[in-house]
């Protein structure tokens, strides 16, 4: 049975107004990205899509705050990033998800978890049990948690960087290509969990991507283009 939609009161979380990205060395002085004003819900899922070149990977850095608009402004959850603790920021609201995983390959699945929330200092009664509900959140069954991440597909690796950046309990989660290196099921199976995140749990969900298929089931797509 598809489960409805819950009645959730969306409110702007993430306000991008104006933003521009300007970089200066030796020889350029550049916008990497230029005037681009997006807002983004509470439980929504959203695409950014664009050709090469046209400042995707750059405005994710802005969300991410690994880096700061060097015009206009970036307001998430009503605060200004050039105002907010960007550690706090990156280690408790926002959740990042990559093309590559980015998980540590010596370390299994619940323990790629658990250095998670270790590394945001959540409290929780029992991080193993707490790694295992999230894995079991995102499809994984108990018996992957003690598998080293290299032991497992590509599709349960992203599970496992899904179930790691939900361990703080984030509002949002933004994710780079994170179906590119799958198979078309799994790309599925990925976005389903993506849709949940939102749709039922409230979260603010933002994927770059190429992919026509992510763009097809997300609520709202936002076309970046070129800066001329």
């Amino acid at each position: 049975m598809k489960k409805e939609k819950k009645n959730i009161e969306n409110k702007v979380l993430l306000s991008i107004q104006n933003a521009s990205y300007r970089y200066s060395d030796a020889e350029n002085d550049e916008y990497a990205l230029r005037d681009v004003s997006y807002d983004f819900e509470a439980g929504k899922i959203y695409a950014i899509q664009g050709r090469s070149g046209t400042g995707k990977t750059t405005l994710l850095s802005l969300i991410s705050g690994l880096e700061r608009c060097t015009e206009g402004q970036i307001i998430f959850d009503g605060k200004d990033l050039k105002n907010i603790n960007l550690d706090y920021y990156r280690s408790h609201e926002i959740g990042i998800v990559f093309q590559s995983y980015n998980l540590l390959p010596f370390m299994t699945a619940s323990e790629n978890i658990i250095l998670s929330m270790d590394a945001s200092g959540i409290k929780v009664p029992n991080k193993k049990e707490e790694a295992l509900r999230l894995m079991r959140s995102v499809g994984l069954k108990d018996s992957y948690a003690d598998r080293k991440v290299l032991r497992i597909s590509g599709g349960e690796q992203q599970r496992v960087a899904i179930a790691r950046s939900l361990s703080y309990n984030p509002k949002m989660i933004v994710a780079d290509e994170p179906t590119g290196n799958l198979d078309k099921q799994t790309e599925q199976d990925i976005l389903d969990i993506f849709k949940k995140l939102a749709h039922e749990d409230g979260k603010c969900v933002i994927i770059v991507t190429h992919s026509p298929n992510v763009c097809e089931m997300v609520d709202q797509v936002y076309d970046l283009k070129k800066v001329k």
